[in-house]
């Protein structure tokens, strides 16, 4: 496992440093660019791309479709993530002559050597010079973010008892498939769980979990201590996810998503797996290791505790950009 503890200070650059995101506007993709850029201490500008065809079946090979947000002043440094935005990272880099810094997430599937800096997770097995890897992706959580996130929403936890478990639930996926059965199964275990251990169970479901998941899920923990943030049904409502991390003494978190898992393990605090049906090497790779330093165990049912060096991946991957950038530019 190569992710370690960073400082601050070594991850800002100068305040006056402009910086884009460039990504084809999926949530995943912008919550890492802008947790990194807020790291490094800036307010990054938000470039949403969608080429139509051929350029979205070229990417990331072909040519950058025309778009007019795409234009000079180029940055001082381009963060971009997803295929579709590849080619407008090379584009921006050509036109700016070097000039704007560019760092792509996740890998390019082109040469990482056409880009100033590129990062990617371990599991992704991406090798060169210019590589950054960590374990788990960066986000926007920090130690801040879950301390106020808590305080805000203590109130709408109140009733339930004092311990409280969160409780992360995801659904099918192109990987991963959270079946009915599966639901169910994973339902009466949280309902076991709650009744045995006297804790409060603070849940929050995907769009993906569908509205009959969630429904069952409802359903079978009728009458324990629970609280569920259903995005589909509470859309207006803030997502209490950070609060959720804040308030928990553990946390139980499907495998279909690489930030879900690698946001709970910002904690310190004892990360349970629930295992779907299906799966990818490259996630097993991903969870396997997560189990073999003892940072999250597979959900079986039971609760332990135990700790770890809280992972910061958005920290140290800062860090590298701020100090390539500093080589490029002295």
């Amino acid at each position: 496992m190569t992710q370690t503890t960073v400082s601050i200070d070594r991850a800002r650059l100068s305040p006056d440093t402009t910086c884009w995101v460039v990504t084809n506007g999926l949530a995943g993709f912008e919550m890492q660019a802008i947790g990194v850029a807020e790291a490094l201490g800036l307010q990054p500008i938000l470039k949403r791309v969608s080429p139509g065809a051929p350029y979205n079946w070229l990417a990331p090979w072909g040519p950058a479709a025309p778009d007019s947000q795409i234009a000079p002043p180029w940055p001082d440094l381009l963060i971009a993530g997803g295929r579709q935005a590849i080619p407008y990272a090379r584009k921006i880099q050509r036109l700016s002559g070097g000039q704007t810094f560019t760092v792509i997430f996740q890998d390019p599937k082109v040469s990482p050597s056409k880009f100033d800096l590129v990062w990617a997770p371990v599991h992704d097995k991406l090798e060169g010079a210019n590589v950054v890897s960590t374990l788990t992706a960066p986000n926007r959580i920090t130690p801040e973010k879950l301390a106020a996130g808590a305080d805000q929403l203590r109130k709408r936890y109140a009733a339930l008892p004092e311990r409280k478990i969160a409780v992360v639930i995801g659904g099918s996926n192109r990987v991963y498939g959270l079946s009915p059965p599966k639901m169910e199964s994973l339902a009466k275990d949280l309902r076991a769980l709650a009744e045995r251990e006297n804790i409060g169970l603070i849940i929050t479901t995907s769009r993906r979990t569908g509205a009959e998941g969630t429904a069952r899920l409802r359903s079978i923990l009728q009458g324990i201590p629970h609280d569920i943030y259903d995005p589909l049904s509470d859309p207006a409502d803030e997502n209490p996810y950070p609060a959720m991390l804040g308030l928990s003494e553990t946390t139980l978190v499907t495998c279909d998503s690489h930030n879900m898992v690698g946001e709970a393990a910002t904690t310190g605090r004892p990360v349970y797996v629930i295992e779907l049906e299906g799966g990818s090497a490259k996630f097993r790779r991903f969870i396997d290791t997560l189990y073999v330093n003892n940072i999250a165990r597979q959900f079986d049912g039971s609760l332990e505790r135990w700790s770890y060096i809280p992972l910061n991946a958005t920290q140290e991957i800062a860090s590298a950009i701020a100090q390539s950038y500093a080589r490029t530019k002295s």
